[in-house]
């Protein structure tokens, strides 16, 4: 009875490490030490968990107008800190600076910081601004 109560107990340690390990190391996905400007405006914008994405019509360094998936933080986190899923609207003009992908010709971006000229609203400024 000792031995399949440590075996039980073995078993869902292996779960829950399998299931924490399950997110993904943003090191993996993007190439963490350079970032990139995107100046364009938001197609769309989805607010959701585990990350909030911000589509946008920017060109790329050939100049050619591409979508870009931009990773952001989950709601939870935006919540706390006064972002909504009304805090940005589509046809909203932003500057957006992230790391990029490390698939070449993939246009997707982790968030760094995000401005949008037309009222000054900023993320990404203060030290508690991260995509975790």
């Amino acid at each position: 009875m000792r031995i399949r109560s440590v075996l039980l107990l073995a078993a869902a340690a292996v779960i829950v490490a399998t299931a924490a390990s399950a997110h993904h190391s943003f090191g993996a996905t993007y190439e963490v030490s350079k970032e990139i400007k995107l100046d364009g405006k938001i197609v769309q914008f989805v607010y959701r968990n585990p990350h909030s994405f911000v589509h946008v019509e920017a060109p790329d360094t050939a100049g050619a107008q591409q979508r870009w998936a931009i990773e952001w933080a989950g709601t939870a986190q935006l919540t706390g800190q006064g972002i909504t899923r009304d805090t940005l609207k589509v046809g909203d003009a932003v500057t957006v600076v992230g790391r990029p992908s490390r698939v070449p010709g993939e246009y997707r971006v982790l968030m760094v910081n995000l401005k949008r000229p037309s009222d000054g609203f900023t993320w990404g400024s203060r030290a508690s601004e991260v995509v975790d």
